[in-house]
């Protein structure tokens, strides 16, 4: 396979991380979120950029999930990050974070969901402290599975319309 010099996948990524800055935008502003729509954001707690007390840090060490639907204050969107007051245990928090360390975002009222490649932010973070990348893992069928044979020839419609 060629080697991709123009970098769909991340282009693709970004793509798909501007729909939840949108989302966010809306829900930023003056009205609020609209109807029954509500945000449920996973992120990675420990990726760059990203602001949360250390109490949360330390119980949430890979993943955490927030959710954005009645009781969140002074969201706040800029174009690679996102900031809210959320309460945890009864006290008003501000957290900061990246869209680059979002894993997943879903809004149940209407059961939309994206789901976001995470090898991005591990390589970024490993450039940052000055280590060398690795390469993602493999994501192909073992050698041993083949992939099934397909039968290419190609059928005329018109062998099945009624005469």
């Amino acid at each position: 396979m060629a080697d991709d010099m123009i970098g769909y996948e991340q282009l693709m990524q970004d793509a798909l991380r501007s729909v939840v800055r949108a989302a966010l935008q809306e829900a930023a502003s003056p009205r609020g979120i609209p109807g029954k729509h509500h945000f449920y954001i996973t992120f990675r707690t420990h990726a760059p950029g990203v602001v949360i007390p250390d109490h949360l840090r330390a119980r949430y060490p890979d993943e955490m999930t927030i959710v954005l639907e009645h009781q969140f204050w002074d969201l706040e969107v800029y174009a690679d990050r996102f900031r809210v007051i959320l309460k945890f245990s009864g006290q008003p928090q501000p957290i900061t974070i990246p869209f680059k360390a979002i894993t997943r975002f879903f809004d149940p009222s209407v059961k939309f969901g994206l789901q976001f490649e995470q090898h991005h932010v591990e390589d970024e973070a490993r450039m940052a402290s000055g280590d060398a990348p690795v390469a993602p893992a493999s994501r192909e069928a073992p050698a041993a599975e083949a992939p099934p044979k397909v039968d290419t020839a190609v059928v005329s419609l018109d062998a099945f319309r009624k005469k």
